[in-house]
């Protein structure tokens, strides 16, 4: 059980080593311009979808990235959520 966090585009390849890596019982936080990954009826967002791992989206950069239609697999947090998941995982692993 890993805490993934990403700050990297879905351009990006640390987007794609992270999508690869990513487990089932893992977690995802999108943050910075990770937030672009979801977006609703992407690429990046089915391929995050498809990861089967919980998906969250730092609200507060997303909104500030115009980012309001996300994909249904995704919740909103803020920093409390961010640090209850810090609290619930192991160990993470910081994606730029």
């Amino acid at each position: 059980m890993i805490l993934h966090t990403l700050n990297a585009s879905p351009s990006s390849i640390a987007f794609m080593d992270c999508v690869n890596i990513i487990a089932k019982d893992d977690a995802l936080v999108l943050m910075g311009d990770g937030v672009y990954a979801a977006l609703a009826d992407t690429d990046a967002s089915k391929a995050l979808q498809d990861t089967d791992a919980r998906l969250y989206v730092m609200a507060a950069d997303a909104l500030a990235a115009g980012v309001t239609n996300l994909a249904a697999a995704v919740s909103r947090i803020d920093m409390d959520g961010l640090v209850a998941l810090t609290e619930t995982f192991p160990r993470q692993q910081a994606w730029y």
